[in-house]
């Protein structure tokens, strides 16, 4: 779990983080996320002399953030948690719920790498893939919650199984985990990962390249699907595979090139707040809370 105190003009004031310990049981996290919220708090009042006008929340999995309830989240066992209202009755103020990759993406569009582009898409590249659309300073929910899962578009029809029930999902052969997996095999090193493979093909090693190409081009293909349903003037690549640098800007842009036909390329850059990305987006929806209030069409996101 990571939390902040954001200030008025966006800045980082205090910063800490702890283990979600999740072995324990959804209920157990839920209870710890009020009780750092409320150090967080107690923390604010007396480093400041006041506590945070208002507080929000982002998490994984299934969100309903016009109603602020934690639908479903798998790796942390809950199912229709109403954390908007837990929070708000601990904390006393304003509280905006979200889903954690389009809190990033918010951040990363508004004060990030995508600063003053019209529409983009952010797209993190970790344990999986996510998305997040944006359009004019907000982030596209979608009717249900679930714009933006670009990690299931099909890339491979017929291809590897994916927990969510297809085959050849975008995220079975393009996240970290999936390269990590990959590159494993290839080189017979079961502790191997996804920045070991991205050294390897820095150095030239040929094994490494074929992973690594085999994940970038079904990265391209993934997002020339995506490119043409939204057209985006910046597309943000983030998360742990991101950090490989040129190792997979280049080819990645070299391979984006070569698909698109009548669409126009976008700018394809790094993200740029790194793990600080859903705190400030945190900042971010919670002085909206306090300017204009949760709207039907802005998603009531914070961390």
């Amino acid at each position: 779990m990571k939390a902040a105190l954001v200030g008025d003009d966006g800045g980082l004031l205090y910063r800490a983080r702890r283990a979600t310990g999740r072995e324990r049981g959804s209920g157990a996290v839920v209870a710890d996320i009020l009780d750092f919220a409320a150090e967080l708090r107690a923390y604010g009042l007396e480093r400041y002399g006041e506590p945070a006008a208002a507080a929000g929340l982002a998490v994984p999995g299934i969100v309903d953030e016009r109603h602020g309830v934690a639908v479903y989240a798998a790796n942390l066992g809950w199912r229709d948690v109403p954390l908007r209202a837990l929070l708000a009755e601990r904390l006393g103020v304003p509280v905006a719920l979200g889903h954690d990759v389009r809190t990033g993406g918010l951040a990363e569009g508004r004060i990030g790498a995508g600063r003053g582009a019209d529409r983009f898409l952010f797209v993190p590249l970790g344990t999986g893939i996510a998305g997040a659309i944006g359009v004019d300073g907000r982030v596209e929910a979608g009717a249900h919650g679930f714009a933006g899962e670009i990690g299931h578009v099909v890339v491979r029809p017929q291809g590897a199984p994916c927990p969510c029930g297809q085959r050849g999902c975008l995220e079975r052969y393009a996240s970290a985990s999936a390269v990590s997996e990959a590159w494993a095999a290839a080189c017979g090193d079961p502790e191997a990962d996804a920045a070991d493979c991205a050294k390897a093909v820095a150095s030239g090693d040929p094994n490494a390249v074929r992973v690594w190409q085999g994940a970038v081009d079904a990265l391209a293909d993934g997002l020339v699907t995506a490119l043409t349903l939204l057209d985006p003037r910046t597309l943000i690549i983030g998360g742990g595979l991101a950090e490989a640098g040129d190792v997979l800007f280049g080819p990645l842009r070299d391979a984006v090139r070569r698909r698109v036909t009548f669409q126009k390329l976008p700018s394809i850059v790094p993200a740029a707040l790194g793990d600080s990305a859903g705190c400030l987006g945190a900042g971010l929806l919670a002085r909206d809370l306090l300017t204009t209030g949760p709207t039907p069409t802005t998603p009531e996101v914070t961390a």
